[in-house]
């Protein structure tokens, strides 16, 4: 779909560009209209292509699929964003929440069947892909399963193994993997465990480019690392939760008899763009770290 001068594009060729380069695309997950301004914004000023993730939560918090494509378009006029976006439903947890993202205008698509055995996991991929691919969308599934909090549901860690993401690439033709290796969603205390030899043996027997999820509280140092295993995605979001909070917090103490919601989520604007910034000169550095 083309909007203006920019292409509301599936993940496809940023994502396989990425893997070829030894970069890694940056996700950043929307949760309002005022932070997918924000990182239209931003990223359109590094004049580099971005993936807003979607989660099923803020689906339903925000009004629905249509709702949350038709912000997007909009944006994108009006803003004159002139990069590749792509819009992405993250955590999909059915074949009809994919197909409804894929009707309503999602560009792509992440099938999260982790939490059953294999050979359903393969099932439910298998015919999300088919669907998706019909109508020019890209798909993204999970092996494993990461954990932490999905929209509110904590998890266990479970890590993937290279035979079962052999397998379930082969048997699906998924578009690019997540396989579950030592990180977690939301906030983690203590010190992340990856599995990059896992990860790089993934890498080396797959074509397809490789996603990590729960990118908050890895190092910059792993980060890197991680990448020059082979990940081509990172998805960044209670990162931006973290230091929009900061902000509004602080603006809200020194500015207690403001009650515009405009001034008081726009305080936490800069923090965002910031992080942002940072997160993408952290993400194209194609430095191999050993």
């Amino acid at each position: 779909m083309i909007l203006g001068d920019t292409m509301l594009t599936n993940s496809k060729e940023m994502l396989l560009s990425a893997k070829k380069n030894n970069y890694a695309i940056a996700q950043f997950n929307i949760n309002n209209l005022e932070w997918t301004k924000y990182i239209l914004e931003e990223m359109n000023n590094l004049k580099a292509p971005v993936i807003l993730g979607v989660s099923e939560g803020t689906i339903q918090y925000m009004g629905g699929y249509k709702t949350i494509v038709n912000m997007i378009n909009g944006l994108i006029a009006d803003l004159k964003i002139e990069i590749p976006v792509c819009i992405h439903l993250d955590h999909g947890s059915s074949i009809d929440s994919c197909i409804q993202a894929i009707d309503a205008g999602f560009t792509s698509v992440m099938i999260d069947a982790s939490k059953y055995p294999l050979p359903e996991n393969i099932r439910i991929t298998r015919q999300v892909v088919l669907y998706a691919h019909a109508n020019d969308v890209t798909v993204e599934a999970e092996v494993g399963h990461i954990g932490g909090n999905e929209d509110g549901v904590r998890g266990q860690i479970l890590n993937a193994t290279l035979e079962d993401c052999l397998e379930l690439v082969k048997a699906t033709n998924v578009d690019s993997l997540a396989p579950a290796l030592g990180s977690v969603h939301g906030l983690y205390k203590g010190e992340l465990n990856l599995d990059f030899e896992i990860m790089k043996q993934i890498n080396k027997n797959l074509e397809i480019p490789l996603v990590l999820h729960g990118g908050t509280g890895i190092s910059d140092h792993k980060i890197k690392q991680a990448i020059s295993c082979g990940i081509s995605k990172i998805n960044i979001n209670t990162e931006l939760q973290l230091v929009w909070y900061q902000a509004v917090k602080e603006y809200i103490t020194e500015n207690n008899e403001v009650y515009d919601p405009r001034k008081v989520i726009a305080s936490g604007e800069k923090n965002i763009k910031d992080k942002i910034r940072e997160k993408q000169k952290l993400f194209m550095n194609q430095q191999i770290i050993n």
